[in-house]
């Protein structure tokens, strides 16, 4: 199998990819999303799969797009990527598919955002609808705060500070769990632990294993087979009213995971990998 790896850099995450696919003897092509272009018009590159690893939503979301249109799948589809990368059609996604997840509004003037923040109740989470590593969240804790925030993102300008999107604050215990879906299997999970309300590892988060309890690992799985399925990770919180799904993202990182699990998750993503270039 001819599989190329798009990646921006080289971190943990994929030394340990680059690992599992020297292990099983997996020939393989880097492309450099810095370095690399594409033709639309063809012929399609000489590739029977490329796996996804862009650090840049947007470059992932595009080569996935031009990729699939030329013949050449993706591990993630570009149609996952795209409901991932969009929180607005992930939340839709879900809600759609039955899968319980915070009460969300979406508005599109500072004016109608009050209003579903007042209906919501405070405090509400104002969230970007792309993004990641839990940059630009904001605990609305009261009617003075979502002004001034609401004005300043109105002020910020582009289409996506313009886009408010709004869930019902969930006071979490100190932490959230994220579950690995690979295929159809939930693969590892784990907590990730922190004092402040944004429980990202990327923020600092203490991650220690988390048991795929069969709630834990249906919930995750029918969370990835809402958005189209593949190699994707769930992120889940505890509330009063039971587990909720927050988000799914389509190219996770995973070396706390591995650290947390001592599942080698580079490894079952590259057999899943060689599974659909078979296909």
């Amino acid at each position: 199998m001819r599989l190329g790896v798009l990646l921006s850099q080289v971190r943990l995450d994929e030394k340990l990819l680059f690992t599992a696919l020297e292990r099983r003897g997996v020939e393989w092509v880097r492309l450099d999303d810095r370095e690399v272009h594409f033709s639309l018009t063809g012929p399609p590159p000489e590739l029977d799969l490329v796996l996804i690893r862009s650090v840049s939503e947007s470059r992932a979301l595009y080569a996935a797009q031009i990729l699939n249109a030329l013949g050449v799948p993706t591990v993630n589809a570009a149609a996952v990527i795209a409901t991932c990368n969009d929180k607005v059609a992930c939340t839709a996604a879900l809600t759609a598919a039955g899968v319980p997840s915070p009460a969300t509004r979406v508005a599109f003037t500072p004016e109608s955002a009050l209003l579903a923040i007042e209906e919501l109740g405070y405090p509400v989470v104002l969230k970007p609808v792309v993004g990641s590593w839990g940059r630009l969240l904001a605990k609305l804790n009261d009617r003075e705060a979502a002004e001034a925030v609401l004005e300043h993102k109105a002020v910020l300008g582009s289409y996506q500070h313009s886009i408010f999107y709004l869930q019902e604050y969930i006071a979490k215990p100190g932490r959230d769990i994220r579950v690995v879906v690979i295929g159809d299997e939930p693969v590892a999970a784990m907590y990730r632990n922190s004092q402040h309300w944004i429980t990202n590892a990327a923020r600092g988060a203490h991650c220690t294993n988390c048991p795929i309890t069969a709630e834990i690992g249906d919930l995750a799985l029918r969370a990835a087979q809402a958005v189209g399925g593949g190699a994707v990770a769930v992120d889940l919180i505890e509330s009063p009213r039971g587990l909720l799904v927050t988000e799914v993202n389509a190219t996770m990182e995973f070396k706390s995971l591995t650290e947390a699990s001592g599942i080698d998750v580079a490894g079952r993503l590259v057999d899943y990998v060689l599974e659909v270039g078979k296909k």
